[in-house]
């Protein structure tokens, strides 16, 4: 009897559809290819083109519908006509925080034939994994918005760092940090932000006691930026709050091949409720329908999920296949330097999925 994956699809706008067809072909083939699991994929029309139909990003009900999912597939958020902050709030964020979706991990990984504009950076010097807290902080939601209109204005936007939602991150960096064998850094701003990064430092510090096998840096964001593009190969697991997070991991991105090569998991690790795979690079309206989008790192997700579901194995098959494509040049599309389609690319990595299987058998 297969092993059934039950995986809500909810491509959402812009480029969304386009990249996350071709993650499905991928999974699709390695299930095929190893015959003891199958995908049973169902899709979810929530997007802001739904928004704008119906007024609402997701039914009232969203996150009870996919709640007995294993997995869910997400395509991009985000289109103009719909402020940002709802197409965020009441989708992605919505998901995230409902299912306490706590830990967002983010590979910057310099992959053999992916462009990087740093001078005399191998793929050795790029290989990090960032582990960004995703259910508070900076992004919690927390404030006012007082005398609205008036001369006397005041905006407050209130980061919430508790010690549990603060802990459970640093605790899980250091968890895989010592499974990896790696050193971990944590990045933060403690020397401005006297009170939640303060906080922060302390508990990486409290922390850290309990692994003493576990070598251990800490940073303050700036330099941390500087170090991104001048040393990359300082970092080998990062943990760091969710507004830091959500930047340096697009500094990343940049010196690991663009924002089509960059992956993201939004992972619930307990399992009380589903998980949540996503291309970082959002909806790009401007290239929409074009058929040029890179799927590359909706399919990089793709291998997020297979790693999650215990087929790292297949995880890492997929990461070759992509490189054999990349290495050799040929089917690309337009963002690193080729003249190809989505589905081209999507299907290229289908075809080279064999022969990555048996270089890693």
């Amino acid at each position: 009897m297969k092993k059934q994956y039950k995986i809500a699809v909810i491509a959402g706008d812009g480029i969304g559809p386009e990249v996350l067809n071709e993650g499905i072909k991928v999974l699709n083939q390695v299930s095929s290819m190893d015959g003891s699991f199958e995908f049973q994929f169902t899709h979810f029309p929530w997007s802001c083109e739904y928004y704008l139909k119906h007024g609402k990003m997701m039914d009232d009900d969203g996150l009870e519908q996919l709640r007995s999912f294993d997995a869910i597939y997400l395509g991009a958020v985000g289109y103009p006509g719909v402020p940002d902050h709802i197409s965020l709030w009441d989708l992605l964020l919505k998901i995230r925080k409902g299912f306490n979706q706590y830990v967002n991990l983010r590979p910057i990984t310099l992959l053999d034939g992916a462009p990087c504009p740093l001078k005399d950076v191998t793929r050795e010097h790029i290989d990090m994994l960032v582990i960004r807290e995703n259910s508070e902080g900076e992004y919690a939601g927390a404030g006012d918005w007082l005398f609205e209109g008036k001369p006397h204005e005041v905006v407050l936007q209130t980061g919430v760092f508790s010690r549990v939602g603060t802990e459970r991150i640093i605790r899980y960096a250091f968890e895989e940090a010592r499974k990896q064998g790696r050193s971990l850094t944590s990045i933060s701003k403690g020397n401005a932000l006297n009170y939640s990064m303060v906080f922060w430092d302390q508990i990486f510090e409290e922390v850290a006691k309990e692994y003493p096998d576990v070598k251990t840096h800490s940073d303050l964001v700036d330099a941390a930026a500087m170090f991104f593009v001048k040393q990359p190969w300082r970092f080998e697991v990062v943990v760091t709050s969710n507004l830091f997070g959500d930047i340096m991991t697009d500094l990343g991105a940049a010196i690991a091949g663009g924002l089509g090569l960059a992956a993201g998991a939004n992972i619930n690790p307990e399992r009380e409720f589903p998980s949540m795979f996503e291309p970082i690079h959002g909806s790009a309206p401007d290239i929409a329908g074009k058929g040029i989008a890179n799927p590359l790192a909706s399919i990089w997700s793709a291998s997020q999920m297979l790693d999650f579901f215990g087929h790292e194995d297949w995880g890492q098959r997929v990461l070759k296949a992509m490189e054999i494509v990349m290495t050799e040049g040929e089917v690309l599309t337009p963002d690193i330097g080729g003249s190809s389609s989505t589905q081209e690319v999507g299907e290229a990595v289908v075809q080279k999925l064999n022969a990555a299987s048996l270089l890693n058998s």
